[in-house]
């Protein structure tokens, strides 16, 4: 008898830690098994698989064309500013050029979407883009940092940018009563943010990281600056004569238009409501499965016609962008309904929405981070940690 309710008792505490352990899971991992976390993993790299397989000259002939296309807008928009009248349509020539450039072209292309091509003038170790972040520096902060460690707290630096309070787990101090006129500044300036990212000057500030440990990364910053500087607000007004001012104002309105948009379009795919943030504890030793479900769970689209997600370097497919950075961003939209459809089949939210509803949650999320506490005021999209709000209410 005795002998009975020992093992009984050791049955129970078995079943006991083996259920704490399926809870620990469910919340960990959104409710699914290791096991479904694989599945789900093996499903995505399939289907990065088969598109891999299918790259080829239309891949190629695309970007030619957008590339194409980006030039032209930019002869234009020079040619343009040689006639007064057509300032409007200089700067909105020179605009949409920067814009390609920027997301399309420059971003993809860095990502090594096109390396298969063979082709050096879009090889990614040898492109650079139109903004005055060198594409070395950016590759490091970008294609290593974000797209490994995206959205843990403490780890991925895309968060906040370093000036920006964008997670309640972030923790808050006064200087964030500013968050809204930080989040202004850090917008019409955005390409100047990305390019002292890099500087990681709130470590500088803190005492974790000193001038010194930067000095590699001095010499191309400020030979970049210079290079844009020079061709922006100096070379091509200088060209235009007496237009001049014109000239030089037309250049700033151009990398104005160009910032505000991929500030806009950047913040929305990483940071509405319903996206998830991360512990580094939480991610400790990531399959390759659990790491696409953090990449789904912690990313959101913009719905949007052909025209929007060209402009917005198919940025506004954030989520297919996240699972699979190495494909070209023209892909994204025609296996985006396969990817919402793996989601719905595992009991995943997959975050969508239209550019001005995803926006008016962002800034309503940099209002209410602005103040202490931030937590959702209702139920949050549930994340691979139940027990977090992860998400601020939209």
């Amino acid at each position: 008898m005795t002998s009975t309710t020992d093992h009984t008792a050791e049955s129970t505490d078995h079943t006991a830690a083996d259920t704490a352990a399926d809870t620990a899971d469910d919340t960990r991992y959104h409710g699914l098994t290791a096991e479904q976390v694989e599945s789900l993993g093996k499903e995505l790299d399939a289907l990065r698989q088969r598109v891999l397989a299918d790259l080829g000259e239309a891949d190629a002939a695309y970007l030619r064309n957008v590339v194409k296309t980006q030039r032209g807008l930019e002869v234009a928009g020079r040619a343009l500013f040689y006639l007064p009248p057509a300032w409007p349509l200089a700067v909105a020539a020179l605009s949409v050029s920067k814009i390609l450039d920027n997301m399309e072209i420059g971003h993809n292309v860095m990502h090594g979407q096109y390396d298969f091509l063979g082709d050096p003038a879009f090889n990614s170790r040898m492109f650079d883009w139109d903004t005055v972040c060198p594409g070395e520096q950016w590759k490091y902060s970008h294609n290593y940092i974000h797209h490994t460690f995206t959205n843990i707290i403490g780890k991925d630096r895309d968060i906040g940018y370093g000036i920006l309070r964008m997670d309640p787990d972030q923790k808050w101090h006064p200087y964030y009563l500013g968050n809204p006129v930080y989040a202004f500044a850090l917008m019409v300036l955005f390409e100047w943010g990305v390019a002292l990212h890099d500087l990681e000057v709130e470590n500088i500030v803190s005492g974790k990281r000193s001038l010194k440990d930067n000095k590699p990364l001095y010499p191309g910053l400020l030979r970049k600056i210079k290079r844009q500087a020079l061709k922006d607000y100096v070379l091509f007004p200088a060209l235009t004569g007496p237009l001049f001012p014109l000239t030089f104002a037309g250049n700033a309105t151009a990398n104005l238009v160009r910032n505000v948009w991929a500030f806009n379009i950047i913040f929305c795919g990483h940071f509405p409501a319903g996206v998830a943030s991360f512990t580094a504890e939480e991610t400790a030793e990531e399959t390759r499965g659990q790491w696409y479900l953090r990449q789904m769970l912690g990313s959101a689209n913009i719905t949007g016609s052909r025209l929007m997600h060209l402009m917005s370097g198919n940025l506004s497919h954030q989520i297919e962008h996240h699972l699979f950075p190495d494909l070209p961003a023209r892909r994204y939209p025609e296996i985006a309904a396969e990817v919402q459809d793996i989601c719905e089949r595992y009991g995943l939210p997959y975050n969508t929405g239209p550019l001005h509803k995803q926006l008016f949650s962002v800034f309503r999320k940099i209002v209410r981070l602005s103040l202490p506490g931030g937590q959702a005021q209702e139920a949050p999209v549930p994340g691979p940690d139940a027990g977090r709000d992860d998400a601020v209410a939209a």
